[in-house]
């Protein structure tokens, strides 16, 4: 044996032993929350210091956070608590999360719109409520690596365009999700925990209406007052022509719905497997098989000239990935540490749950955040139904607020991927924020005036 490693057995014998503890329980301090908050910063900071070195290096900045939190953490607690926590962040949350990713990504890309589309602030408007609608069930990553290319091809000709990514992400990549748990992970959280499927349908509608109302009306305005500065850019009308390419992956994305659903109704049926205290439903593993073996036909059977013409690149699923497994390994301890406090919330107001949930979800993964008020709430699913606006305050912020940021929602990320890709100069982190804060904070208030 090394006797580097020896020396450290003999120091932490647990790291060979493991422990006795059977609940696999850690009371984490406030400094364990230092790794996550490095890599927050890090989205946000390198690449305005340095934007050549992020791009070739972001995945090395990901693993390194992950690094300094994952080695004290095993050192510190050993490998069975340690394997709990992990096998949970990777097994549970990351790959799930991560294969509805690629399989959404893979297959829409598959799809091509094709149409002599101009982006005027008639078209933009409709395709984005024509986006927001699908986003529910085709989930906002489906509805949005559907829409984006089209709607970045329509808008090629003109200077002013950033504004038309950054409200797709608030109303295709978020908040037009609100209506099913196929549209936003904590909606289908809440489904696996007893919430019923048409429950957000009827209960989200109105405040879904709203909120994306609104936008659009500012949207559509706002597009107007840009687009008059680029009228000299403006190509000749053109019959439209439209037509849809690569049909087959329609069928595709049909099939991740019903694969979803599916696994939250049989979840139940079988006997799971129990990983170091952590119990994975057998249905879940066959979904994401399902989900790979999908991608996997759409890749094999679609035209590479189709996804050629979509522009279709690994790149932006490639960028999610490597980002969001450090977000997952490093926000461990801030999500066990709310568990940990959740009575504290036990007994605050709709209002209060509807901003904290928001507010949270927008750093942290959404979909663990609205899992720690769903708990604080009572964690009844029978009794919250019931109580409408408790559980529409959870469920809304979590998931309108996921477009405050970057990282609040995968679909931002991957949104912002593919703009950039076809050289549109996205606002850095804080840059975004400034447009979320200023345009979505003053609606957001008056929401939860309104219902709350």
């Amino acid at each position: 044996m090394n006797y580097k490693i020896f020396f450290l057995l003999i120091l932490f014998p647990n790291l060979l032993l493991g422990v006795s503890n059977s609940d696999y329980h850690v009371q984490f301090g406030l400094v364990w929350i230092l790794p996550f908050i490095g890599l927050l910063l890090s989205i946000a900071l390198v690449p305005l210091i340095n934007e050549n070195f992020w791009h070739k290096n972001f995945g090395k900045i990901s693993f390194f956070w992950a690094l300094s939190f994952s080695i004290p953490f095993i050192v510190n607690q050993g490998l069975s608590i340690s394997n709990h926590y992990f096998i949970h962040a990777i097994f549970l949350e990351y790959i799930p999360f991560i294969i509805l990713l690629f399989s959404l990504f893979t297959i829409s890309g598959g799809i091509v719109l094709r149409g002599n589309f101009v982006g005027t602030p008639l078209f933009n408007t409709s395709l984005l409520l024509i986006g927001t609608i699908l986003a529910s069930w085709m989930g906002t990553t489906g509805a949005a690596m559907l829409l984006i290319r089209p709607l970045i091809r329509a808008n090629k000709w003109r200077k002013n365009i950033i504004h038309v990514i950054i409200f797709f992400i608030f109303l295709v990549g978020n908040i037009g999700g609100s209506l099913t748990p196929l549209g936003d992970p904590p909606l289908f959280i809440g489904f696996l925990k007893g919430v019923d499927f048409f429950w957000t349908t009827q209960h989200m509608f109105f405040p879904m209406i709203f909120v994306s109302s609104v936008l659009l009306v500012l949207f559509y305005f706002l597009d107007a007052y840009y687009y008059k500065n680029d009228l000299n850019n403006k190509p000749l009308n053109e019959p439209v022509n439209f037509s849809i390419h690569g049909k087959f992956n329609i069928l595709l994305l049909v099939g991740i719905v019903l694969a979803v659903i599916f696994s939250g109704f049989y979840q139940n049926s079988y006997e799971p497997f129990n990983l170091f205290g952590n119990y994975l439903p057998l249905s879940f593993i066959f979904r994401d098989l399902f989900l790979i073996v999908l991608a996997f036909i759409s890749y094999k059977i679609t035209s590479l000239d189709l996804r050629k013409e979509n522009a279709f690149t690994w790149f932006p699923i490639t960028e999610v990935a490597k980002l969001f497994a450090g977000i997952f390994i490093t926000v461990i301890p801030a999500i066990s540490i709310l568990s940990e406090n959740n009575n504290l919330f036990s007994s605050i107001s709709n209002n209060t749950y509807f901003w904290l949930t928001g507010v949270l979800s927008g750093f942290l993964d959404n979909a663990p955040t609205y899992l720690v008020f769903f708990n604080a709430a009572g964690a009844n699913a029978n009794i919250l139904m019931e109580n409408i606006f408790t559980l529409l305050a959870i469920s809304s912020g979590s998931v309108f607020m996921g477009a405050m940021t970057y990282i609040g929602n995968a679909p931002n990320f991957m949104v912002r991927a593919i703009a950039e890709e076809n050289q549109i100069k996205m606002p850095s982190f804080f840059g975004y924020m400034a447009w979320s804060i200023s345009i979505l904070m003053p609606i957001f208030l008056l929401y939860s005036l309104l219902w709350f």
